[in-house]
């Protein structure tokens, strides 16, 4: 079993400032088949849309909710730390 590394502050600041600077939320994956659309499968942001070469569809929906969870991750990490001591 591979032991997963414990986060640090900086190691938390790094993903949250790598969140922040990336184009503004919601993003929203769009699957060609899925979503009933004509055209491309895409992410949509707040920005340009995002067009993925090689991706899974599991892939793209990740990516596209990733701009969502990692706020929501950090926080609720921010928040058990408090509370923790």
């Amino acid at each position: 079993m591979t032991q997963v590394p414990i986060l640090t502050e900086e190691d938390i600041e790094a993903i949250k400032l790598r969140c922040d600077q990336a184009t503004a939320g919601p993003w929203r994956s769009f699957i060609e088949a899925r979503e009933k659309i004509s055209g491309s499968d895409f992410i949509q942001t707040g920005g340009e849309d995002i067009y993925l070469t090689g991706a899974t569809i599991a892939d793209q929906d990740f990516i596209a909710h990733a701009r969502q969870d990692i706020p929501m991750l950090i926080a609720e990490i921010k928040r058990l730390r408090v509370n923790r001591t």
